[in-house]
């Protein structure tokens, strides 16, 4: 083989490795946009770099895989669907009470699945390799509550809190806490569903 060659083949061979490579990383981006949806971007936004948010995002996964996450029972469902309505029902007579309530009733139902309570950013890290579409939701409601808190919120923050609080909850319960039941089942006043207005 001349030197020619062997020069060819080495800058093939470099070639062929560095398509490679940018192929295997472009199937990971991928890969990781499409399970984490919005919250990819924002992981983007937040870190130095597209590699230091990709590798945040890998890492929620290795911690995600080490959770003992446990399938609600159908009659666990149905009791948190209940509550959600007891929830909806009272929010026209005491907003306020009512949305913290709606972020116990959300936690209990985090726990009861198996993710961690305790920090809120932990919460959200675990919550986003499964549930990613609806955190923004959660986040919007978080913040509104802390709002509550302060008494620096509206009754229309509140409802909007509420909804926000419901996207987590439908996605967690995996149905829509109200919509599934049958009509007799509901509550007498829930034809005045506070989050439908």
């Amino acid at each position: 083989m001349s030197p020619t060659q062997v020069v060819v083949i080495v800058i093939v061979v470099a070639v062929v490795a560095a398509l490679v490579a940018f192929a295997v990383v472009a199937n990971r981006r991928r890969a990781l946009r499409q399970r984490f949806g919005p919250e990819y971007d924002r992981a983007v936004e937040e870190q130095d770099s597209r590699g230091a948010a990709e590798r945040e995002l890998r890492e929620r996964e290795r911690r995600h895989a080490e959770l003992e996450l446990t399938p609600l029972s159908p009659e666990s469902r149905a009791r948190y669907a209940a509550a959600w309505e007891d929830l909806q029902v009272r929010f026209v007579d005491s907003p306020a009470e009512t949305v913290g309530d709606a972020d116990e009733l959300v936690g209990r139902l985090i726990a009861e699945r198996g993710y961690p309570t305790g920090d809120f950013s932990d919460q959200i890290a675990h919550l986003s390799v499964e549930h990613a579409r609806t955190l923004t939701h959660y986040r919007d409601a978080h913040e509104i509550r802390q709002r509550n808190e302060r008494g620096e919120a509206g009754t229309e923050d509140l409802r909007q809190a509420l909804v926000h609080y419901r996207a987590l909850f439908a996605d967690l319960l995996g149905e829509d806490p109200v919509a599934q039941r049958a009509p007799e089942q509901r509550h007498p006043d829930s034809e005045h569903d506070a989050t439908s207005r």
